[in-house]
C-alpha cells in the first residue's frame, strides 16, 4: 500500500487507528530467511536533519550484502507515539535504493508494542508488504517481569492485559531487548530471528550495521 503523509497530529493518530486492523500479527513469517535488513535513523543534534539507513545482511554469515541511505529533514513533528511519521519517507527512500530485496525488516523501534498498537515496524511492514519486526532498546509501553539471566530467556511484555511483545535476553547477564511483531510474523518467530542476529552483542547485527551507516551518512552530509 502507498504511504500517505498526514497533515497534522490528529490525522496521524487516525491513520494509526485505521491501519492497525490490516496488520498480520500471526505470520508465521520466514523461519530461515536468506537476507535480513536493518533499519535505523540518526538525527543531527539540532534535530532538523536525519539520515535513514538500511543494511541488508546475509542471514547466515551476517555480512552486509547491500546498503542504502537517505539524508533529509524530519517529515513530521516530534510527537511521542508518532515517530514513524518523522522517519517513514526517508526510510522508504532508502529501501527504494536497494538492489537486494530483503526477506525480513528489523526495525530499531517497536511494532505492536505501541500505545495504538501500530509502531514503526507495523507501518513499514504494511507499506512495503514485507515481514517486519521491531527490536527496541527500551520499552515504549507495558509491564514485564525480569527474564532469567541466560541468553534466550524471555518474559511477556504486557499492556492492558494484552501480550504485545517479549522481553528477550540476547546475552548472558546483559540488559534485555524488547521484541514485538510488525507485520506478517509470529512473536515466537520474531524472537527466534532476533536471537539468530545476536551471536556476539546485545543488539542485532542488523541494528548495529544500520546504526553505523546512518551515523556516517549524517556526518558526511553538508550542514
Amino acid at each position: 500500500m502507498p504511504y500517505q503523509p498526514p497533515a497534522d497530529v490528529a490525522e496521524a493518530m487516525r491513520v494509526q487507528e485505521e491501519l492497525r486492523s490490516r496488520v498480520d500479527l500471526v505470520g508465521p513469517g520466514p523461519t530461515a530467511p536468506t537476507t535480513v535488513a536493518g533499519l535505523d535513523v540518526a538525527y543531527a543534534e539540532s534535530g532538523d536533519r536525519l539520515a535513514a539507513a538500511v543494511t541488508v545482511l546475509d542471514a547466515t554469515t551476517l555480512s552486509v550484502v547491500d546498503e542504502a541511505v537517505s539524508v533529509g529533514r524530519p517529515a513530521f513533528g516530534y510527537v511521542p507515539g508518532l515517530f514513524a511519521f518523522r522517519e517513514m519517507p526517508a526510510l522508504l527512500a532508502a529501501l527504494d535504493r536497494l538492489t537486494v530485496r530483503p526477506e525480513l525488516l528489523v526495525c530499531d523501534g517497536h511494532g505492536l508494542a505501541h500505545p495504538r498498537r501500530f509502531g514503526l515496524a507495523c507501518h513499514l511492514g504494511l507499506v512495503t508488504g514485507l515481514p517486519a519486526i521491531g527490536v527496541g532498546k527500551t520499552p515504549l509501553i507495558g509491564e514485564w517481569a525480569e527474564p532469567g539471566p541466560e541468553r534466550g530467556a524471555w518474559t511477556p511484555l504486557c499492556d492492558g492485559g494484552e501480550v504485545v511483545g517479549r522481553v528477550l535476553r540476547t546475552r548472558d547477564g546483559v540488559k534485555p531487548v524488547f521484541v514485538s511483531v510488525g507485520h506478517r510474523m509470529s512473536l515466537a518467530n520474531a524472537a527466534d530471528r532476533v536471537l539468530a542476529l545476536t551471536p556476539r552483542y546485545r543488539l542485532p547485527e542488523t541494528t548495529r550495521t544500520a546504526d553505523r551507516l546512518s551515523r556516517r551518512a549524517l556526518a558526511a552530509a553538508p550542514a
